[in-house]
């Protein structure tokens, strides 16, 4: 669950460039951990594909101490080995080395990392060692740097890598091979295609699969969100190399990105997301009508296809497998790669660069990359292994193009751009202010007045052509009454985001909690305004359980709420503080195709809702 973001970029076309506040958004990033499990429906605010991460680490006293910050997806596997380095008593130098891992989603750590490590904000030591999914987060935090003047915390010349995993589309076995996988070449124009052809899956006889659905993550959040959309601006200019800024601007470029973002079902700060979603779907028979495709990292196919969507080496084996597999499409066009690359920081001491030398070499040694390649991971010199077989939707022996990303200037220009060419969106805010949410919290202040702060700085993170409404609910005083106010009118923000801020600043709580009454209308109420051009959602925060007697049918609700395959309004639940009706909310996101949010620490309720705002 988290976005922003990058600073700086001109933007020199037409439409209104999106005008989120960086800062908000980059803690959303920072601060979460996803926490999913059983149907892995349940998201913490998170980033960069986040996953369960550090493990409890033995201490090695006595010895040089390594801090290393790693991304989410490996930080659990770099924990592991880190326990083998120690329990190898290996030393350099006649010196023993206390390695200590931590999982920091590879924007966030990028953006701690750019204004300065802030132990109290960014959590943990600053790190010594810093290895995102990519190098292109290290081009970003270079230009970063450059445009404060404060270059110089990466070491010149060339990064070494500990693994590698390249972008690829997954797509349901049975869609790709109607395509022609595995012998025919496909990529981004194949996307491109489908999307725009009115016929859908139709056009490749199989109307019964609808219109093309992709899952694509925000590329402020996500390393297979940034690497996608990188790969589509390279696909437009048939080029595998020398991307420029002059290239972000021509009309043919714009034309094709923006065709390739509208088959966005929705956005994200993880590809969890949409894994766990397809794993619910196909197991309830599902499985090739919830999405037709999702950029993600060549592991999570084999993750995905092991029953296990959270990648976590604690959990494989334990899942279900999937009845429709994912396969990957590596694009013809050419594909970055997640190099993970291994950064020791200028910062460190000489005793400490030494230490993380060691660590480094002890990670690319075969024992080791033995055990990166069992979780589907390619060797630090891109070899492929036993994991990676067309058995488990792979392709070994696919010889695919490999794009070198382009300079930091242009990766930060091509960020800031996406925000004027991605999906716009038409949400629903709809807030619960039953009495209990005037409950004070610790530090100050009730629900209430940290959810309007929340609310309000969310509504200033949307683009200003992106359409928002306002609903609240409680209970009236009579059974009879409805329970919500249609509070301003669903219109583009530039129109109508001040009059929200001001309802939203004057609320105040009473009455009970109407939950499945306001739920049900909400989403009837936006399929009757459907726009097919946009990403249609609810945004639902709430506190409670359902108090309202004349609606008390959940499961009505839930089949009510079921997504349809071509008109699709999906509920983003918010479980606000302790008392709200987590399992309730998990079972109204899967039913609408969404996710659901938990902000059980009422403070954290600002970063919830700039995670939840990250789908749009």
């Amino acid at each position: 669950m988290p976005a922003r973001r990058w600073a700086g970029g001109t933007v020199a076309f037409g439409e209104p460039q999106r005008r989120r506040n960086p800062a908000p958004l980059i803690i959303a990033v920072i601060v979460g951990v996803v926490a999913i499990f059983g149907t892995y429906l349940l998201l913490k605010p998170g980033g960069d594909d986040e996953k369960p991460g550090n493990n409890a680490q033995q201490r090695r006293e006595g010895c040089v101490p390594l801090v290393v910050s790693a991304s989410s997806e490996k930080a659990a596997l770099l924990t592991e080995l880190a326990g083998r380095y120690h329990e190898s008593g290996r030393t350099f130098d006649g010196k023993c080395a206390d390695v200590q891992v931590f999982s920091k989603a590879s924007g966030g750590s990028t953006e701690a990392l750019g204004r300065g490590w802030d132990t109290g904000r960014d959590g943990g030591p600053a790190p010594d060692v810093w290895s995102p999914a990519s190098s292109s987060w290290v081009r970003l935090l270079q230009q970063r740097l450059a445009q404060s003047d404060r270059p110089g915390l990466v070491p010149d010349g060339t990064i070494p890598s500990i693994a590698q995993t390249p972008l690829v589309i997954a797509m349901p076995r049975p869609m790709a091979q109607a395509l022609g996988w595995p012998k025919k070449p496909l990529g981004w124009g194949d996307v491109l295609g489908l999307t725009n052809n009115p016929k859908g899956w139709g056009a490749v006889g199989h109307p019964e699969w609808g219109k093309f659905r992709l899952g694509k993550t925000n590329p402020n959040f996500s390393t297979s969100g940034l690497n996608a959309t990188i790969g589509a601006y390279f696909a437009a200019t048939n080029r595998s190399s020398d991307l420029t800024s002059k290239d972000l601007t021509d009309p043919k470029v714009i034309s094709y990105v923006k065709g390739v973002e509208a088959g966005a079902v929705h956005y994200g700060d993880t590809t969890l997301t949409f894994l766990s979603n397809l794993a619910n779907a196909d197991a309830k028979g599902r499985g090739l009508t919830y999405i037709s495709a999702v950029t993600v990292e060549e592991k999570s196919v084999y993750d995905y296809n092991q029953g296990n969507p959270t990648g976590d080496p604690k959990l494989f084996g334990k899942g279900r497998k999937p009845g429709t597999p994912l396969v990957a499409i590596y694009p013809k066009e050419g594909t970055l790669l997640s190099d993970n690359p291994f950064v020791t920081l200028t910062t460190a001491s000489d005793e400490r660069r030494a230490a993380a030398d060691d660590f480094r070499k002890f990670l690319q040694e075969p024992a080791q990359q033995k055990r990166f390649g069992e979780l589907a991971f390619r060797s630090f010199d891109g070899k492929t292994n036993g994991a990676i077989t067309e058995k488990n939707g792979l392709l070994p022996d696919h010889k695919f193009t490999v794009i070198d990303p382009p300079s930091p200037a242009v990766l930060q220009q091509a960020v800031d751009t996406w925000d004027t060419l991605r999906k716009r969106a038409r949400v629903l805010l709809v807030l619960d202010v039953s009495g209990s949410m005037d409950q004070p919290v610790d530090g100050g202040g009730s629900r209430m007045e940290l959810a309007k702060k929340a609310a309000q700085q969310a509504i200033g993170q949307f683009s200003p052509d992106d359409e928002v409404g306002l609903w609240t609910f409680s209970t009236g005083p009579k059974l009879t009454d409805v329970p919500y106010t249609k509070q301003v009118p669903i219109a583009p923000i530039r129109q109508n985001g001040a009059r929200i801020k001001q309802v939203i600043g004057g609320l105040a709580p009473e009455g009970g909690t109407a939950l499945y009454r306001t739920t049900r209308d909400a989403q009837r109420d936006m399929l009757a305004q459907f726009d097919p051009t946009r990403i249609n959602a609810v945004v639902l925060l709430t506190d409670g359980r359902n108090e309202f007697p004349p609606d008390n049918n959940l499961d009505s609700l839930i089949e009510n709420l079921s997504a349809s395959e071509e008109q699709t309004v999906r509920v983003f639940p918010i479980a606000y503080g302790d008392k709200a009706d987590l399992s309730v909310l998990k079972r109204i996101a899967e039913a609408s195709d969404a996710v659901a949010y938990e902000a059980v620490d009422e403070a954290s309720i600002d970063k919830v809702l700039t995670a939840v705002v990250s789908n749009f």
